[in-house]
């Protein structure tokens, strides 16, 4: 598996134009919650031309599925357009490409709940918000999702007090 470089990953992602929100560990982590995560998801935008988009960075970062990384398989756009979970590896390490997360939640239902944020040297990404980072880790309830809530928790509490 590749090293992870997540800040490559997204600065690409923004160059190349492609519109998308950050979930999972690495947004909790942009919130400041003190936990460690492995690889990068997000949602993107499946309309047709944000798709071609996240094609060509695919391609340029080396996107292929991480089952058998040997056969070197790629998404195609019908592949991307799809509400199904795409576990890839890249050169800038493990990136899901997540076609909906929770309960079928697309890119345009996540907006309203992200914040856009400054994350080095002016790059700007969408971040899905803790509050709903949460709710998403309650209703999924695996092993994982169970272990890293009262962190979370933990951490709106203290964001919130903060008035932050």
């Amino acid at each position: 598996m590749a090293d992870s470089d997540f800040l490559s990953a997204l600065r690409t992602l923004r160059e190349g134009g492609v519109e998308f929100v950050v979930v999972g560990g690495l947004a909790a982590v942009l919130n400041g919650a003190p936990i460690n995560t492995y690889d990068l998801d997000i949602v993107p935008s499946r309309d047709e031309e944000n798709v071609g988009r996240l094609l060509q960075v695919l391609g340029r970062i080396d996107g292929i599925y991480r089952l058998q990384p040997e056969r070197r398989l790629r998404p195609g756009a019908s592949h991307l357009r799809s509400p199904v979970h795409h576990n890839l590896t890249t050169t800038c390490g493990p990136l899901d490409v997540l076609g909906t997360i929770g309960r079928g939640l697309s890119y345009e239902d996540l907006m309203p709940h992200t914040t856009e944020m400054e994350i080095s040297g002016g790059l700007l990404i969408r971040v899905l918000d803790l509050a709903t980072i949460i709710a998403l880790k309650e209703e999924l309830s695996g092993e994982k999702d169970k272990a890293v809530l009262p962190i979370l928790r933990r951490t709106l509490d203290e964001k919130q007090r903060a008035g932050e």
